[in-house]
């Protein structure tokens, strides 16, 4: 058993990541390569980040070990409607000298088994944009939000830093001196930390300095927002606080009010014990007292469990999680990437 390798890659916007693993749990690889999300960067790109990561995590592996993979990535139905994109795909694929078959999954889903191993569950990301997706049988079922800066994703890093700079205007509109947060996104965003003698002028500057770049160039503010936050600054905090109640209340429009099934937390804004997370963490479980609520792990890894759960020799999914994808206090085994 321990002969048979899994290949998972966690595709994103600014890094691909694979990684390599036998059903003992060894990790033989990793490897890493660009941005690798189709939508974004093309598929002929998006397939040489593929092949590139999977080279780092194949170095020294003989393909012919491999006998599943699973790619997550965002926008995957499209891939999969797409034959010209996946054809692409299969190529890097193959020139990886893999024979095996492999799955798409989306990014949320690979997310997910990130973070648990039960069938049913939530999962809810934050970072750049934010999503909720409840999970049946491993397959994306119901889905709220994710519908992008202009017309959701309440609780995102856009949404942070949008919220910051709106609450900045208001207090520069009513007369009030700038807080230390609202101090702290005038020298980011016109290089002053004070207001000038017309406080129009200083609203106009901040309007300008905003729309002069993409809106979604918002998102780069949050972790300003998370800093003063952390710092104890109150605007700071009740921005978090709500962020949180919109995460959970995008969860709550699909998952049942009474489910005790696994909530995962996804993205940057609520991993790694993050303040954002640990709102999160208090305010669904005061909607859902009897679930459990973690952190999704290496997506990479978890795409790999995605995949050996198809193969035959894998009979108890449960404990080839725990010995696949590891957690906080359960690191990997094996060699590190090269």
């Amino acid at each position: 058993m321990s002969a048979t390798v899994v290949v998972g890659l966690d595709v994103g916007g600014t890094s691909t990541r694979a990684t390599a693993l036998t059903l003992t749990g060894e990790r033989l690889g990793t490897g890493r390569g660009g941005g690798g999300n189709p939508t974004s960067h093309g598929a002929e790109q998006a397939a040489a980040e593929l092949l590139t990561a999977l080279r780092g995590a194949l170095h020294g592996v003989d393909p012919a070990r491999v006998h599943a993979g699973a790619i997550g990535l965002a926008g995957a139905g499209r891939l999969r409607a797409d034959p010209a994109g996946r054809a692409t795909f299969d190529r890097a694929w193959t020139e990886a000298g893999l024979r095996c078959p492999y799955a798409v999954h989306g990014d949320a889903l690979v997310a997910y088994a990130s973070g648990t191993a039960a069938t049913d569950g939530t999962i809810l990301i934050a970072g750049t944009g934010a999503i909720a997706a409840q999970v049946r049988d491993l397959r994306l079922d119901r889905i709220a939000d994710g519908h992008g800066w202009l017309l959701g994703d309440a609780g995102s890093g856009f949404w942070l830093g949008r919220e910051a700079v709106r609450t900045l205007l208001a207090d520069l509109d009513a007369g009030t001196a700038p807080g230390p947060l609202g101090r702290r996104l005038l020298g980011d965003l016109i290089g002053a930390t004070g207001v000038a003698a017309r406080p129009r002028d200083t609203v106009d500057a901040v309007v300008q300095a905003v729309t002069r770049r993409p809106p979604v160039a918002l998102a780069r503010l949050a972790p300003l927002v998370v800093d003063a936050a952390v710092a104890g600054e109150p605007v700071a905090t009740g921005l978090l606080h709500r962020a949180a109640a919109h995460l959970v209340d995008s969860a709550a429009r699909v998952r049942p009010a009474d489910a005790a099934t696994p909530v995962v937390l996804g993205g940057g804004l609520l991993t790694g014990h993050t303040p954002l997370g640990a709102a999160v963490r208090t305010e669904a479980g005061r909607r859902w007292p009897d679930a459990p609520v973690q952190p999704a792990g290496d997506g990479a890894a978890g795409a790999a469990w995605l995949a050996a759960r198809t193969l035959p020799e894998v009979t108890d999914p449960v404990a080839l999680h725990t010995l696949l994808v590891p957690s906080a206090d359960r690191p990997p085994t094996g060699r590190p990437a090269p």
